[in-house]
């Protein structure tokens, strides 16, 4: 369970981004961060009652700087992922813990490699009615909103810009996100209501499995 001196430690780490501040408190990021290693294995074990897991990641606090005008050396936040097993189970899952409730958790396919992404396109040009129905299920919409993620302001290569689907179609990431506030994330109910919450994103999962281990005729490509 996070405690609100989670939080307040990552609101005094953005407030004093700095080496020499860090180097003094690093007893308590380490403590923080146990904490928070034993929230990912929490929710790590309650999504494997609905779903298979390959691998939990927790993200490096340390910020890679090399290509980035922004020097600060730390992120202010503790971040981390859930793996889905594969070639069969596609998809991941996503938490960020943050101050100031802006804490959130996402899922979906951030950054589909070129032959995933024009597989997914291909399906959607042929039709997209199917993830039309799953996406705008009253209790999937209510849980993740609307599709998000980066698109193309046009046309990809090989598909009419005038398609009917042209808006999916376009999209280069296939992700939803729901937001958290502090009195949620410190709630000793948040690792059930995020495995939840992920549950809820099967039917979306279930497709896109199904799609990137299949051919237009429905042929498995394993």
């Amino acid at each position: 369970m996070i405690q609100n001196s989670t939080l307040t430690f990552l609101e005094e780490l953005e407030a004093n981004n700095n080496r020499e501040w860090f180097k003094k408190n690093k007893i308590d990021f380490n403590k923080n961060q146990e904490i928070i290693k034993i929230l990912f294995q929490n929710i790590a074990n309650k999504i494997r009652s609905h779903d298979q897991i390959e691998t939990v990641k927790i993200f490096r606090i340390y910020r890679d700087i090399r290509f980035s005008k922004d020097k600060t050396p730390y992120k202010t936040h503790f971040s981390g992922g859930f793996k889905r097993l594969k070639p069969t189970l596609r998809g991941g899952y996503y938490l960020h813990i943050a101050p100031k409730n802006n804490s959130f958790i996402a899922a979906g396919f951030w950054n589909p490699n070129k032959d995933d992404l024009l597989r997914i396109r291909k399906e959607i040009a042929v039709d997209k009615q199917a993830l039309l129905d799953i996406t705008k299920a009253k209790d999937f919409k209510e849980t993740w909103g609307e599709l998000e993620g980066e698109a193309l302001k046009t046309a990809p290569r090989g598909f009419d810009r005038n398609h009917p689907n042209i808006d999916w179609i376009r999209q280069k990431q296939f992700f939803f996100t729901k937001k958290y506030n502090n009195k949620e994330v410190c709630s000793p109910d948040f690792a059930a209501s995020v495995s939840e919450d992920y549950r809820k994103i099967r039917p979306f999962f279930n497709y896109m499995s199904e799609v990137l281990t299949t051919n237009l005729n429905g042929e498995s490509i394993l």
